[in-house]
């Protein structure tokens, strides 16, 4: 794009009358940078008045195709260091060997033989290469140890173990407020975590229990977070604290929002109160506690739902 015309205020203005041609074309970001800061100078940006910079704004970003924010942020630079030089970013650290593809396919071996050892896995990898399969061309040179590296990150869990989400219910159980302990103990916070899915195969439940003033903390597990299972459960994790409950929050899921808790919570005269929408930080005590406790003490990987009450 030649601007070598444009010299006056009314030379933009009528350049931006016909912004839809302009076709941004340079061939470097150092030319670019060197065009942004000729401009500014020419037009002695600083000087010029607020309508006036808000045109030269527009120009530029028309001129190079950066955004109005890039725009603004080129100016600053220009005005306090009296010049524009692009930094040149350079990445560093290990380039990846194996990809999401690759990790993938580990999974789908893993799932397909049901999570052989590291050694097993790597052997049918080569063998799966050897017959002609050229998806495995990376994993049939993989170590065992790195294997288990591999089922460690995020993509290979995502694929094996997905997390169930917490689903509200429309009842009119509970109240929904914060809970106000006013420096009380005896209101507890609630919540229930997952120890993930794998291969189609539920895992143990977690209900993680904690008190808003001493902290005190019950953690009991459940094999199914249905009625059946959870009620004796949560009548012996509320009988565990050494104080007199008075409040009882959970979040929206339907474990706790339900006939039964609600019975057992009125039986103990205990208040029942529920998280308000776009309120994060109503329960958030007790999501800290998932991850700083339950997390940290039993880890993300799979754990099938007859050691419950080994856990316990």
């Amino acid at each position: 794009m030649n601007t070598r015309l444009i010299k006056t205020l009314q030379h933009v203005r009528e350049l931006i009358a016909q912004a839809p041609l302009l076709e941004p074309e340079w061939e470097s970001k150092d030319e670019c940078y060197q065009w942004v800061e000729g401009v500014l100078k020419h037009f002695r940006y600083q000087s010029l008045t607020r309508s006036d910079k808000g045109l030269i704004k527009q120009y530029l970003t028309l001129a190079t195709g950066y955004s109005r924010a890039q725009i603004t942020r080129l100016i600053s630079a220009c005005l306090s260091q009296g010049r524009l030089k692009r930094k040149q970013r350079t990445s560093n650290g290990f380039t990846s060997q194996y990809t999401k593809a690759d990790i993938s396919l580990l999974a789908a071996t893993d799932q397909l033989h049901n999570g052989l050892n590291g050694a097993a896995i790597k052997k049918l990898c080569e063998r799966a290469y050897e017959q002609g399969d050229q998806k495995f061309v990376r994993l049939k040179d993989i170590s065992v140890s790195h294997i288990y590296n591999l089922r460690q990150s995020k993509t290979y869990r995502n694929i094996r173990t997905p997390k169930d989400v917490t689903r509200p219910t429309n009842r009119a159980i509970g109240i929904r407020r914060k809970p106000r302990p006013e420096g009380q103990p005896g209101f507890i916070r609630i919540d229930t975590v997952h120890q993930g899915d794998k291969d189609k195969v539920k895992g143990v439940y977690h209900i993680n229990a904690v008190d808003e003033v001493t902290q005190y903390q019950v953690v009991c597990s459940v094999e199914k977070i249905s009625e059946t299972f959870l009620i004796p459960v949560l009548e012996e994790l509320l009988a565990t604290f050494p104080f007199k409950l008075r409040g009882f929050h959970s979040d929206n899921g339907s474990e706790y929002i339900n006939g039964r808790v609600a019975k057992l919570l009125d039986k103990l005269r205990i208040n029942f109160t529920k998280s308000r929408s776009r309120k994060t930080n109503d329960n958030a005590l007790i999501e800290s506690k998932n991850g700083a406790v339950i997390r940290k003490m039993l880890g993300y990987a799979h754990i099938p739902q007859k050691y419950a009450t080994e856990i316990n």
